[in-house]
């Protein structure tokens, strides 16, 4: 008997969520169709500041191959991407709030961090490369 379509894409999102450490309500698996081939916009949901951040972009021939490639990269970014830490505020608040990133470098965490959001409403205090462990 096939697996049903919608069921290994949830296995799949359920394997990613536990390998990152997330449940399911705090990951949006955002998908695009283009020229044929499906990009997967993995994006994490922050509940004590309310703010959605990038994690990573795959992509495949179809939803679930974007799905495995997701998979492939989760199991292993640790030992391949540097860990940073982002301070930063939400304009006109004072709080202060502490975020972090796996990217090759800076500019892929900070370009994580402003992923589909007006980079004029929050101000960065700081960015910082983690002690490798």
């Amino acid at each position: 008997m096939a697996v049903d379509k919608h069921i290994e894409m949830a296995q799949l999102q359920a394997e990613i969520g536990e390998y990152i450490g997330l449940g399911q309500n705090s990951l949006i698996f955002n998908y695009e169709e283009r020229q044929g081939a499906f990009i997967l916009r993995l994006i994490t949901v922050n509940p004590r500041h309310n703010q959605s951040f990038l994690f990573h972009v795959s992509e495949g021939s179809s939803q679930i191959a974007a799905l495995k490639d997701m998979l492939s990269y989760v199991r292993d970014y640790k030992d391949r991407e540097s860990s940073y830490t982002i301070q930063w505020s939400v304009k006109g608040e004072q709080m202060l709030h502490t975020s972090y990133f796996s990217a090759k470098n800076i500019l892929g965490a900070l370009d994580k961090f402003y992923y589909d959001r007006d980079p004029n409403s929050i101000t960065v205090f700081s960015v910082m490369l983690n002690p490798i462990s």
